[in-house]
């Protein structure tokens, strides 16, 4: 260790044990010998900040820069003298430096929020607090005073997006009024996810997944030119489903049936249990002719629609069926290759269905169709059952070439698997 290292090291002993004279002379020496010391110079500083001296704290902080320009704790400090003086533009300077360095240095941030507060300049400090509120997630237990900051910075930044809320919704207003109802949704979650108030959402697919298709949570209406037929014939199939349930045939089963053994996960709460169950009148392209027998109605009204068929695996068709108080967890599907439909039968206050970024109400006999490949999960917190009738159809967006090429690729892969067996 070097003469100059060693009365550095022993200043730094001084000035924490509150020997500043002590410490003062041996800084003076390491000048002596070094001139353009930093670390000296950066402490003779701090002591200058720690008497009110802060010009002659300014000067050695610039000294210490002139020697070590990458210094973050050095322009730190001389930010800080800096604003002591009433130097705003240098100030600001210095912060700026210190985050050319690293741009998710915390106190950096915050105290250039601080500065733009200070000068009024609500924007660029919104800009600013939303880089310590995204730093915030990455800070598991902070001090009072650091908390306080990160929750100013949260008001700051909703009220920042509350304001471009407002004048975006402004300017919509009359380019909207010519829209119909799809652009109408696609424009809002444009503004929504672009003020951060809405993720967007990907496929994502158990088994298949085709490219190219739009990711698109909720498909507009005017796909399925059969659906308000099907809405016409609601109450025919209730009623089929109400004295199904009434007959004391034992056809429900639950939704979810784990392997035994298997680990516990979001599906253990609700594993053989009826909170969510199902009556299948067709499953994975096969026809249960024992339920259908006391659906025929609805069996004749759901086998006319353009379902998905493909050989043992097309189409699905069920009575889902959502206790009270029963959530069921979110998740995605199999393939984006089909649509899946929901025709709400019965439904109390307070069922509510979420596809993506968007949550809507189940109403009776307003039938929707979804892509359940996009998140999506579901609740039921009334005090009575709900129940829903649910099967797929071809995804809107294939064509007809498609959809014939997509059952034979599943038809050469199942014979393909069994062959192997």
């Amino acid at each position: 260790m070097s003469a100059t290292d060693v009365r550095l090291a022993q200043a730094m002993q001084a000035q924490s044990r509150g020997e500043t004279a002590l410490a003062s002379r041996l800084l003076a020496a390491v000048l002596a010998d070094d001139p353009a010391n930093p670390v000296a110079h950066n402490m003779i500083g701090l002591a200058a900040m720690a008497r009110g001296d802060h010009r002659s704290a300014a000067d050695h902080f610039e000294r210490a820069r002139a020697a070590a320009p990458d210094s973050l704790p050095v322009l730190g400090n001389l930010a800080g003298a800096y604003r002591a003086l009433a130097r705003d533009s240098d100030e600001r300077d210095a912060l700026e430096a210190a985050l050319a360095l690293d741009q998710r240095h915390l106190a950096t941030l915050i105290r250039l929020a601080e500065w733009h507060e200070r000068k009024g300049e609500a924007h660029d400090a919104a800009q600013r607090w939303a880089g310590v509120v995204a730093l915030s997630t990455s800070v598991t237990d902070p001090s009072p005073a650091l908390a306080e900051r990160f929750a100013h910075a949260r008001e700051v930044v909703s009220a920042q997006t509350d304001r471009l809320a407002a004048a975006i919704d402004r300017t919509l207003d009359a380019t909207l009024e010519r829209g119909d109802a799809r652009e109408r949704r696609r424009v809002r979650a444009a503004a929504e996810a672009m003020l951060g108030r809405r993720p967007i959402y990907v496929n994502h697919c158990e088994g298949m997944h085709y490219p190219f298709l739009p990711a698109d949570e909720w498909f507009d209406r005017e796909h399925f030119e059969w659906m308000e037929d099907l809405e016409a014939q609601t109450a025919t199939i209730r009623d089929e489903l109400i004295a199904l349930l009434q007959s004391g045939s034992d056809h429900a089963r639950p939704y979810v049936e784990q392997a035994p053994g298997t680990p516990d996960n979001k599906w253990s709460v609700l594993d053989r249990k009826n909170d969510w169950s199902a009556i299948h009148l067709w499953r994975e392209g096969v026809r249960d002719d024992a339920v259908c027998a006391h659906v025929p109605e609805t069996d004749r009204i759901i086998n006319a629609l353009p379902l998905c068929r493909i050989p043992g695996r097309a189409p699905t068709i069920f009575f889902s069926l959502l206790k009270a108080g029963a959530h069921i967890p979110a998740h995605t599907g199999v393939t984006n290759t089909r649509a899946i439909v929901h025709l709400p039968l019965i439904v109390p206050p307070a069922c509510e269905f979420r596809v993506g970024g968007e949550t809507r109400p189940w109403v009776e006999g307003q039938a929707f169709a979804f892509d359940d490949t996009i998140d999506h999960e579901a609740w039921n917190r009334s005090d009575r059952d709900r129940a829903v009738l649910i099967f797929d159809v071809w995804n809107p967006y294939l064509s007809d070439l498609e959809t014939d090429a997509i059952t034979a690729m599943f038809a050469m892969a199942d014979e393909a698997r069994d062959a192997a067996v």
